[in-house]
Parts: structure tokens; C-alpha cells; sequence
């Protein structure tokens, strides 16, 4: 194991087991500080779960989940480890639906305390000149005044990562944001999470291989709970047992 850089997670050792079903298993994973990971595999490889066991939704049956250099996440809860700059988002957009797009990132912003607190206090300029780089960001500025219900889909990911953002997260973990997602909007969310490095580290999950190749420089390649390989795209959907398990012909085909 190398440490000429520093990682920003460090997995070792994992496995989580439900109703005799081991969704995790003996599973290493370490991620450099700044970068953009993703991770790919099959249906009930354990991709959401490692999300779970990272976030503290779920805790595993054994095993270490460090964040930088020495906090131990499996003791910690979902709000502890939120705060420590962790963020998740997940496959269906969850947005203020009823308030206008400026409003959901004064919402989420770090520190605020509630929405009357929120809507009603005096902003600052400082507040004030973050939301609009925010919004500026992922491609919202225009549509500060809109009400988020009436977003298209690909506007609520991007507001919804712009929720995460506003709460100044260091490492963020997007679960298939390109789900239900046109050519051109999938192509968009992939310019943004890649926008977002290495200010954040970013790990990705994704079906989609058009998309991760447009995205991906290292990807990790989840199959029975376990790292299967890692590597380029390249290296990836050339390698026998990657094809064997998950790519296949028809998605080797697809990303070509």
C-alpha cells in the first residue's frame, strides 16, 4: 500500500453482513485527498451499502472506515459524520420543492438553523455572494428566483449538489446522479463534478458508461462485496473478469 499522497478515506478490512447475506466483504478502499473516484458494478455488488457504511447509516461488522488521517467513522453517527464534511447525495433528487432555487441553498447553508431562522434573518453579503457562486456552480444562476418543484429533472440533481456544496463538504458521495437524465444534462453533471476537484474529493457511482468514461480517471470496480480491480476506464473494460462479471459485450460496445 502506497502513501505518497493523502488519503482522504481509508477503508480497510470491511465487511457487512444482513440476514446472512455478507453485502461487504473483506473490502479495501482508499481515495486520495482532490479526487474524483468512481465505482462501478453489478446490481448488489455493495456499492450503496459502502456508501451507508461511510455516511453511518449502516455499521459494519468489523473493519476500520477512516477519514483523513485519524477519525474513526464507525464510531461516529450520521449527523457527527455529516458535519465533519461528508456529504451524500442520492440516486432521486430531494429538494425544497415549495421555495425558490436561491432559497434551498440558503437553506442548507453551513450553520444555518432552521428554516424560519434561515428564510427570515438578515442575510449578509457574504452569505449572499456564496449562494450566487454556488448557484453560478452548477448552472443555476438564472434560475435563482425559479421555484424548485418546477425544475426540469437534471436542474434538481444540480441544485441538489448545490445544496451539498453550500454546506462546504470535503468529500461528497453522489449516487447515480445521471439517472433519468437527457444526453445533454448527463454531459452537463459531468462537467460539474468534474469542476469540483480537486477543491472536493468526489466519489461517484454510476451505471452509465458513456458517463463514466467521460468522467472517470480511476475507477473501482465493486462484484460480491469486494474490489474486483481498479484502474483507468481503459484498463477496466479490458480486463477478463471485469468483462466477465459486469461490462459484457453490449456495455463494451456501448462506451466504445
Amino acid at each position: 500500500m502506497e502513501h505518497a499522497k493523502e488519503f482522504i478515506l481509508t477503508v480497510e478490512g470491511v465487511t457487512k453482513t444482513f440476514d446472512g447475506f455478507k453485502a461487504i466483504s473483506d473490502l479495501n478502499f482508499y481515495m486520495d485527498k482532490g479526487e474524483l473516484r468512481t465505482i462501478i458494478g453489478p446490481n448488489g455488488a455493495g456499492k450503496s451499502t459502502l456508501l451507508d457504511l461511510i455516511t453511518g447509516r449502516s455499521k459494519p461488522d468489523k473493519g476500520m472506515i477512516e477519514f483523513e488521517k485519524d477519525t474513526d467513522l464507525t464510531r461516529l453517527n450520521e449527523y457527527q459524520i455529516s458535519r465533519l464534511g461528508i456529504g451524500r447525495k442520492f440516486q432521486t433528487p430531494s429538494v425544497y420543492t415549495s421555495h425558490t432555487v436561491y432559497e434551498n441553498i440558503l437553506l442548507s447553508l453551513e450553520g444555518s438553523r432552521g428554516v424560519f431562522s434561515a428564510l427570515f434573518a438578515r442575510t449578509t453579503c457574504a452569505q449572499r455572494d456564496q449562494i450566487h457562486e454556488i448557484l453560478k456552480t452548477v448552472g443555476l444562476e438564472g434560475k435563482a428566483n425559479d421555484i424548485a418543484g418546477d425544475l426540469a429533472h437534471g436542474q434538481k440533481q444540480w441544485l441538489e449538489i448545490g445544496m451539498l456544496l453550500a454546506q462546504d463538504p470535503k468529500l461528497l458521495l453522489v449516487d447515480e446522479p445521471t439517472a433519468g437524465m437527457t444526453d445533454e444534462e448527463t454531459a452537463r453533471t459531468g462537467e460539474l463534478l468534474f469542476s469540483l476537484v480537486p477543491k472536493h474529493s468526489v466519489v461517484v457511482i454510476e451505471h452509465d458508461m458513456v458517463f463514466v468514461r467521460q468522467i472517470a480517471r480511476k475507477v473501482t470496480v465493486l462484484h460480491q462485496g469486494t474490489v474486483l480491480c481498479e484502474g483507468t476506464v481503459d484498463e477496466v473494460q479490458n480486463n477478463p473478469r471485469v468483462i466477465e462479471v459486469y461490462l459484457g459485450r453490449k456495455h463494451e460496445r456501448k462506451a466504445a
